[in-house]
């Protein structure tokens, strides 16, 4: 028996909602024929999927793996639709990608220019996304790779490495550190350390913190204020030190000073995409973007 993309829609909906009176008026329809459409896809699942009390509706844990699944399936499918269109009308292939504030702009650009010259003519657009947002991009079928570092995959799409990268450290160039070409970490214990995720809540920060474990001290860490901002500007005005993957030397237009880890600590760069989606821009992206 096949699932209708309907009701999972409007199960998804509830899920996001968390009542039916919310969900009903993000769709646009009564509370009546929405509460009737979820109580139909329980019949055809089989069994229960929410939890209703006097005070609301909650997912029980087949709704919330029953939920979870179907956001995929809506992306593979919105995904497949957009493709059939494209192709039914001559459209070229258009790669989209997202990559998050730990990766730069000039690094997603340069590995398109890799691919590029070995795919003449493909299209891209590429945009900056916060992690969950990139995440639900990629599950919506809005983005055909995500670039990231550390950030774990959610269900429904899959994680592959591109490469692994050398950390360096910026400060600013009236940091006490500034005339230094190169510092072992071990020599960063008393240093405060801007970070762009809280530690436990973002798989990046944590790898940061880890590389500063390693080396023999727990970091002092502060979340910056400056989300979205290239890594290295972070540092500006301030006498905080930051992990980028800038290369050694002056940056910023001066304002900042990069220093080189010795020896490096590494940082992975990671894609995410959905496997269950049909893409040859994507995979000529994959084929080739390998570090």
């Amino acid at each position: 028996m096949g699932l209708d993309l309907n009701k999972l829609e409007h199960l998804i909906a509830v899920a996001e909602e968390g009542s039916i009176t919310r969900a009903a008026a993000r769709l646009h329809l009564s509370q009546q024929a929405l509460s009737t459409s979820v109580r139909v896809l329980e019949r055809e699942v089989g069994v229960p999927l929410l939890e209703r009390t006097a005070t609301g509706v909650s997912l029980l844990p087949a709704g919330a793996a029953l939920a979870e699944d179907a956001r995929a399936l809506r992306g593979a499918a919105r995904s497949a639709l957009q493709r059939a269109r494209r192709v039914g009308r001559g459209e070229p292939e258009v790669l989209r990608l997202g990559h998050t504030p730990a990766v730069t702009g000039e690094e997603a650009i340069g590995l398109l220019r890799r691919v590029g010259a070995a795919h003449p003519g493909l299209a891209t657009d590429v945009n900056q996304r916060y992690p969950a947002e990139l995440a639900d991009a990629l599950l919506a079928g809005d983005l055909d790779i995500g670039l990231c570092r550390a950030m774990a995959a959610p269900r429904g799409l899959a994680r592959t490495t591109l490469g692994h990268q050398p950390l360096n450290i910026a400060v600013a160039a009236d940091h006490p550190l500034a005339a230094r070409e190169s510092v072992p970490l071990a020599h960063l214990a008393d240093q405060r350390f801007v970070v762009w995720g809280r530690p436990g809540h973002s798989g990046y920060t944590d790898l940061l913190v880890g590389h500063c474990r390693a080396a023999g001290f727990e970091p002092d860490t502060e979340r910056t204020a400056l989300q979205g901002t290239p890594p290295v500007t972070a540092v500006i005005g301030t006498d905080r030190c930051a992990f980028v993957t800038t290369p050694p030397g002056p940056a910023a237009g001066g304002a900042v000073r990069i220093l080189a880890l010795d020896p490096p600590p590494y940082a992975p760069l990671h894609a995410l995409y959905s496997p269950r989606t049909t893409s040859p821009a994507r995979d000529a992206f994959l084929a080739t973007a390998l570090l």
